[in-house]
């Protein structure tokens, strides 16, 4: 079962799209991608060589804040945040000893932290950012498209945006009639490219 609205691997071989199809679909998985890529199609030539991944994402969540992992609690002379979940404690800390000191923050265990004496107000450490999972997304798919490509397709063209991503690969210089193909493989989603 294929968690993506449109998935679909062309390739001139059958069983080899459908192994294709299998090996996007493990990689997008273990890389924990399925959930915000759309719309997915693959296509892949060996006679050519060619690999082209045309996608469109979904809307990506916004920013994490303080508040949305933590209680702030002021108290005199301090603030004691309760962690609901510990998935951002790391960067949050990194944030907190950049912006006040490692001296003004204290962890007693893992779901607390105490700020003492900062020049902030706990509506101000509940806004702070503490994470943004746009900035790592591009990256994590170029690294799975890179997974999936065929072994030896070294030469590669990618386009990201914010809404849709281009993957083209091959052994071979790349044609320049290769943008035509990647327009042909949107418009099999329904879709305009980048």
């Amino acid at each position: 079962m294929f968690a993506v609205e449109y998935f679909e691997v062309e390739c001139p071989e059958p069983l080899g799209a459908e192994y294709y199809k299998q090996i996007a679909n493990d990689v997008l998985l273990d890389h924990n991608l399925l959930k915000v890529v759309s719309k997915l199609h693959i296509f892949i030539d060996p006679r050519i060589p060619v690999f082209i991944a045309v996608g469109i994402l979904k809307k990506i969540t916004t920013v994490i804040r303080v508040r949305d992992f933590a209680n702030v609690n002021p108290q005199e002379g301090k603030m004691t945040l309760v962690i609901s979940d510990e998935t951002y404690l790391a960067p949050t800390l990194k944030i907190f000893w950049e912006r006040f000191g490692k001296e003004k923050v204290e962890q007693p265990d893992r779901f607390t932290i105490v700020l003492y004496d900062v020049p902030a107000t706990s509506a101000e450490i509940e806004e702070i950012v503490v994470a943004d999972p746009s900035e790592s997304l591009h990256k994590d798919l170029i690294y799975a498209l890179r997974c999936i490509a065929p072994e030896g397709f070294r030469l590669r063209t990618e386009i990201f945006t914010t809404e849709k991503f281009t993957f083209v690969a091959s052994e071979n210089t790349l044609a320049e009639d290769i943008g035509s193909v990647v327009k042909a493989k949107f418009a099999l989603m329904g879709e305009v490219p980048p």
